[in-house]
Order: C-alpha cells, then sequence, then structure tokens
C-alpha cells in the first residue's frame, strides 16, 4: 500500500472499478441460471459463521471457537454491524458509547489514541483485532468491522498478558461466497462528509475476494478564536480480504487492511481549580468552545496489517487454526494543551506561542504466530470440549517526543524531526501455551478449567538513552467455572479468571523492577432466551482486584498508581427483538470501584507511600452508574425510526500515588473527597431511514438536545475533552 493514500486516489479507483465489478455481477447472474451449485450449499451450511438476528449477535469467537453468547460463560456484549449501520457509527470510540460500564480516557500523555475503562479498568492493552492483539496506540475504524465483541472480566488465559476489565476484540469482514455490493455517501453538519464502499465477488465455487474503501472528514464545534481553525478528523481506509477452500476441510484468508488519519488533535480544556468542574469562562477564552490549536497541529498515522489465516477441519467437531500477522504502526502528533489556571487571561494565538505542547513519535511493528485446536469428544461417559493453543509474538518499539525545529520563533514541530534524546525502545519475544477443557460431566451441568503459560524476554529495553536492563518474566493465568443449562434458552454460572501485566509491558516504566500486575475476577451470572429465541436478557454480579496497579500515562513519573484496587458491580443488558418491527438494544451497570491499598513507589532506591487517605475513595474516570439505550420501530416496511439515549454518571480525575501532603490536601475539603471532576450527562440520537431493496437513505441525529457534555476525562486531573455538539447526517445508500 503507497504510503500517500489520499481520498481522491481511493475515490477515483473506486469510480474507475465500479463499471467493471457492476458487469462482473451481472455475468456471475447469467452463469448461476446456468448451472446448480447444490454442492457449494451443503459446504456453507457447515460454517459456523452464521449471521446474526440484528442487533442480537448469534455468533462470537472471544472463546477462540465459535460459539453463541449464550453458551459463553461470562459476560459478552456484542455491538453488530446491523447496530453500528443503524447508528452512522464510523469510529470504535463512537462504537463502544453502547457498552455499559465503559468510559473514555482523554489524550493521556504518550498514549493519545483508542483508550477506555471497563468496569473501572484501563483496556490499552486489551484491544484484539481478531483475536489478535492490536495494542497499539492510534484510532481504529469501523469500516472494515462485521462485529465488536467486549469480553468483560479478566481473560489472560485466552488472550494472554492483560488487563482487569475485559476484552474489546474487533471482528473484521471478510470475503463470502456472493455478490454483494453497497456503496455510501453521507454529509452533515460541521464539514461530516463520508463515502464507503463494500465489493463482494465470488470467484469461483470456494473463492472469493471482498474489498472495504472508507474516506471520512468531519469537524467539531470548538474553534480558535484567533485563527478560526477547529479539530477536525480526516481518515481512510482499504482493506482486502481473499478467501479459498471456503467452507471446505481446508479454508484460507488472506487479509491486509491500511487505514490513515491525519487529524487536528484536540486535548481539550482544564478544570477550574476552585469550582473543580471543567473551565466555563468564556469571556476569558476558558470555555467548552476555545479550542487551543490551530490547522499547524497534526496527529498522522498510518497503519498497516496482513493477516493469514489457514483452517483445517479434521471433523464438524474437531480443528486446527492457524493466523500469522505482521503489523506495522507508525504515529507522530503534535498537539496543544489550554494555560494553567494561572494565566486564564490569555487567549490562543496565531504562532502557537500560548499553552503547552505534546509532541511524540512512535514507530511499533510486530510479528504475531498463532494456532488454536478445538476437539469434543466422549470419554467416560462425559462429554470434553477441549482447547488448546501456541503463540508467539515479536514487539519492536521506538518512542521518542519531536524536535522543535526553531525554538527561537515559538513552537514549531515536523512530523520526521525526533527528539533522540528522549527515545524508549522496546524489543521483545513472547512465548506462551494453553489448554482448557469444557466438560458436561452431568447432563446440563458442566464445569469449565483452563491454564496458559506466558513468557516474555526483553533483549533491548531503553529509556532516554540509557540502556536499563533485560527484562524476562514467566507468567501463569487461570480461568475456571461451572454452568448449569437446564435448556437452550437458560443459562447460570459462576466464573473466576485472572490476568498478569508484566512491568515492562506497554511502557509500564519502574525505577526498581516490581511484582507484574495482577487481577483476579469472581463473576456470577445467568443468560435468558425469551420470545423463541429472539430477545436475549443476562445480568451479571461481579467483583475485580487488581494489586500493583501500573500507571496509563507515559509521562508519570510515578509508575504505580495503586497497591490495589477492587470494582464490585452489577450489569443488566437486554438484546434482540420485542416484536417482529421493535428492535432493542440497552444495558445499564452500577460500579463501585474503590482503593484498598494506596500505592509505594521508589524515588531512588527509597520507597515512599502514597497519602493513606486515599484509601477508600472512589477509582478515577469510573462513573457509578452507566445506561444506554437504543431502539427502533420499523413503521412500515420501508420506513424505520428510532433513537437512543447515552448517560454516565460523574467521573473523578485526580492522581491516587500523590505523597505530597499540601497537594492532596486541596483535594479534601473538611475532610470531603472533592477531586476535579467530569459532570455526569445524557446524549439523546436519533434516526430515521426509508429502505428499498436497492437503495436507502438514513437521517441521523446525534445529541439531539445540543447538551455541552464531556465524554473523555484526562484521569490524571488536568484536561477534559468535551463531546460534539448537535449534528444531522444524511445519508444515501445503493446496493447493487
Amino acid at each position: 500500500m503507497p504510503t500517500g493514500l489520499h481520498r481522491k486516489t481511493i475515490t477515483l479507483a473506486l469510480l474507475m472499478a465500479l463499471p467493471a465489478i457492476s458487469s462482473a455481477a451481472e455475468e456471475e447472474k447469467t452463469a448461476d441460471a446456468t448451472q446448480t451449485m447444490t454442492e457449494v450449499k451443503v459446504k456453507s451450511e457447515r460454517i459456523q459463521d452464521k449471521p446474526n438476528k440484528g442487533y442480537q449477535a448469534t455468533k462470537t469467537r472471544v472463546g477462540k471457537t465459535y460459539q453463541d453468547p449464550q453458551d459463553v460463560p461470562q459476560a459478552v456484549t456484542t455491538l453488530t454491524r446491523e447496530l453500528l449501520h443503524d447508528q452512522q457509527v464510523g469510529s470504535l470510540r463512537e462504537a463502544l458509547r453502547n457498552v455499559v460500564g465503559l468510559s473514555v480516557n482523554a489524550a493521556e500523555g504518550g498514549r493519545a489514541g483508542d483508550n477506555f475503562n471497563l468496569r473501572g479498568f484501563y483496556t490499552f492493552g486489551d484491544l484484539y483485532l481478531d483475536n489478535m492483539r492490536d495494542t497499539a496506540q492510534y484510532n481504529r475504524e469501523t469500516f472494515n468491522l462485521e462485529q465488536v465483541d467486549v469480553l468483560r472480566g479478566s481473560a489472560a488465559m485466552l488472550f494472554g498478558r492483560g488487563q482487569a476489565g475485559g476484552v474489546i476484540n474487533q471482528v473484521s469482514k471478510k470475503a463470502e461466497l456472493n455478490n454483494k455490493n453497497t456503496v455510501t455517501g453521507s454529509l452533515g453538519e460541521y464539514d461530516y462528509h463520508q463515502f464507503t464502499g463494500d465489493f463482494n465477488k465470488q470467484l469461483t465455487e470456494t473463492a472469493a475476494i471482498r474489498v472495504n474503501v472508507m474516506d471520512r472528514y468531519e469537524e467539531t464545534y470548538r474553534k480558535n478564536p484567533t485563527t478560526g481553525d477547529r479539530p477536525s478528523f480526516d481518515r481512510q481506509g482499504i482493506a482486502v480480504s481473499f478467501g479459498a477452500g471456503i467452507g471446505t476441510e481446508n479454508e484460507f484468508f488472506l487479509n491486509h487492511i491500511y487505514t490513515q488519519t491525519r487529524d487536528v488533535p484536540d486535548f481539550g480544556i482544564r478544570f477550574n481549580p476552585n469550582t473543580k468542574r471543567p473551565m466555563s469562562q468564556a469571556s476569558t477564552g476558558a470555555s467548552d468552545r476555545t479550542f487551543w490549536g490551530d490547522k499547524n497541529n497534526f496527529d498522522d498515522s498510518d497503519t498497516r496489517m496482513t493477516t493469514g489465516i489457514f483452517t483445517h477441519k479434521f471433523t464438524d467437531d474437531t480443528q486446527l487454526r492457524t493466523q500469522l500477522r505482521h503489523a506495522n504502526y507508525k504515529r507522530a502528533y503534535w498537539a496543544k494543551t489550554p494555560p494553567n489556571a494561572a494565566q486564564p487571561q490569555l487567549f490562543p494565538t496565531g504562532n502557537s506561542s500560548v499553552g503547552g505542547n505534546i509532541t511524540r513519535y512512535m514507530d511499533y511493528e510486530t510479528l504475531n504466530l498463532q494456532s488454536d485446536f478445538s476437539t469434543k469428544f466422549e470419554l467416560a461417559g462425559m462429554k470434553h470440549s477441549v482447547l488448546t493453543g501456541l503463540e508467539y509474538l515479536k514487539e519492536d518499539s521506538f518512542r521518542s517526543n519531536l524536535q522543535d525545529q526553531d525554538p527561537t520563533a515559538g513552537a514549531s514541530f515536523s512530523r520526521h524531526l525526533k527528539n533522540y534524546a528522549t527515545r524508549v525502545t522496546f524489543n521483545a519475544n513472547n512465548y506462551a501455551a494453553y489448554v482448557q477443557d469444557s466438560i458436561e460431566f452431568i447432563p446440563n451441568w458442566t464445569v469449565l478449567a483452563g491454564v496458559r503459560r506466558d513468557y516474555m524476554s526483553s533483549d533491548n529495553y531503553t529509556a532516554n538513552n540509557d540502556t536499563m536492563r533485560h527484562l524476562k518474566y514467566g507468567e501463569n493465568s487461570y480461568r475456571t467455572g461451572l454452568s448449569w443449562q437446564p435448556n437452550a434458552d437458560r443459562h447460570y454460572y459462576l466464573t473466576f479468571s485472572d490476568s498478569f501485566s508484566p512491568t515492562a509491558d506497554l511502557y509500564q516504566l519502574t525505577v526498581v523492577p516490581q511484582p507484574p500486575e495482577r487481577s483476579r475476577s469472581i463473576e456470577l451470572g445467568s443468560k435468558w432466551l425469551f420470545l423463541d429465541g429472539d430477545l436475549s436478557f443476562r445480568t451479571a454480579l461481579f467483583s475485580t482486584t487488581k494489586d500493583w496497579e501500573r500507571n496509563q500515562d507515559l509521562e508519570a513519573t510515578a509508575t504505580i498508581l495503586t497497591k490495589r484496587r477492587r470494582t464490585n458491580g452489577i450489569e443488566f443488558e437486554v438484546t434482540g427483538k420485542i416484536t417482529d418491527r421493535w428492535d432493542m438494544f440497552a444495558g445499564i451497570a452500577l460500579l463501585d470501584a474503590r482503593i484498598i491499598n494506596v500505592a509505594d513507589n521508589y524515588v531512588g532506591n527509597n520507597i515512599v507511600s502514597a497519602d493513606s487517605r486515599f484509601e477508600g475513595q472512589r477509582a478515577r474516570n469510573t462513573p457509578i452508574g452507566t445506561l444506554n439505550v437504543w431502539t427502533t420501530y420499523a413503521v412500515t416496511d420501508a420506513f424505520k425510526v428510532g433513537g437512543g439515549v447515552e448517560a454516565k454518571g460523574e467521573r473523578y480525575a485526580y492522581v491516587p500515588s500523590n505523597s505530597n501532603t499540601a497537594q492532596v490536601d486541596a483535594l479534601f475539603i473538611n475532610g470531603h473527597f472533592n477531586p476535579n471532576s467530569a459532570p455526569g450527562y445524557a446524549r439523546v440520537d436519533l434516526m430515521a431511514s426509508y429502505e428499498q431493496p436497492k437503495w436507502a437513505v438514513r437521517l441521523n441525529v446525534k445529541n439531539l438536545l445540543n447538551k455541552e457534555y464531556y465524554d473523555a476525562v484526562y484521569d490524571n486531573g488536568s484536561l477534559v475533552t468535551p463531546g460534539n455538539k448537535r449534528q444531522a447526517i444524511v445519508t444515501a445508500e445503493y446496493k447493487f
């Protein structure tokens, strides 16, 4: 894929390809009329990848093999393509608004990009694409996603080193045995325009190719009052999937995706030191409408991933699945931050002389090999479902700040001029093996037991030009549970799982090696199907404890955030069809996230403990309650209306590892904990669509009530980012 891919190139290529694709589709229809395809139909029926039922998912691979989410003994939320389509979702961040118990972290120092909290714990090490690690710091798009699966709770036994809140797994679109093409064009407020194309061509009885493309641009309501510049999202992408032997005993897919971003980044506004709420003094320039950057700022990334997937099916119940992926992530950005609270009289300028500068250059390359074997059999009168696998991951990473091109003339940074004095490198080899058995020991009762061993060795781990040490870690992870499924519509389970993350992982630097993060989750849950399986309902009661919690901010000096932290909570979720015309996707989560023991950090060779007053306080960026409701109703066979609400409670922002008594005193007013906090909010969205077999028109109105709200929090307490104001988008869709 050429480095200089631009949206004009994509659009021109598509316009040139459309006549050929359309002609090929007509030729295929003619050929189909003269031959029978009975054999292919039989083969296709063996594929476990059956389609979802609208908003209700019927398939997931978060357990390594295709399963109905109803059968997974752990809480799973799936965002289907139909749901994302109706909501006019373009980015992964926007898609995950549908997941209750999830909040968004703003651009942490050096960790800008998709960054979420799930059940109160960060997930920057738990993002996956087709079950393979995708932890690089970039912004992900949804144009090539079939669905997004969120497996809640610790999951290192299945996925390897990671965090406590859960796993976010993106599922790519794959080539299919049909001829189906869709193009869409969208226009909206704040200069929103998007073009997508999804083209699938069957080549032979068992081979096909699929191409997805995307070009999206939009701005926000925030503006630099001096220059008139606004933050913007300028993103393009192309994905190709080739499949051979589809539906046969030997199935192979070769997938490649390239995405490009050329954004103008927005690092938000500061908190008012008196009210502990976001600044709202419009007369001084410190308001939610003031953007401190300009068009010279940049957030450029180029992401390339090539994946080969080979599946050999020995029988319908026994298969070997092997994936090999090479990925390269390059990113450079220069963002402006507003001046501190002591300078509220300052306004943005045209030469970047006011406010702070955040810069970063990153080059991250991975080679990942996974091989999973699954089988089912009976032994001693009991049914076994066995999973076992091996994994190898090689990482090669470079990170640094950018060099100011001319410090005497005001801040000015180039995408290509690195500051090698601030470089951090991380090269590692990772090996893992796992085995899990699910045993139905008496009818309808199943016990689950699994263990995984991960080993990591870093041969070149440096920071600021100094070689620190060779780092090696070996850790076990476990998963066990008990399930009772009296019938296909009921599932009750109790599950324990854990996870770990070593000190060196994801740049979690420490002066003296500390124990790895360890997390333990226990979950009691139930899942029901109603209305002949068309409506699913689940609930889960859980408790997750994390020891030696690391800081997710790459620029923080205190690596350990807390020695022990715990989240207790309960979730409810309903998905599916209430009637033939009425679809629903809704959930609610109530979380109690608390610090149990404060952090110990090394200052030189001495251990310094955080202020003990933090013990028992609510954790950062974790609202007590989150709610999501999205529903649509088909008024006629063609006309559909819908809407929803996304709501989050108040979220705290502070540094729990702080040991400075005077600074901590400012967080307690008359003994009451009063840190910076982003207020709770409720965002209302609406949609209406008119659909015909070949074409459709849709209207989406986001933030219908034009609310001022803050959807992303820099949880160290200095910044918060507003969500966009009301935005109407009109989309036209054509199928051929």
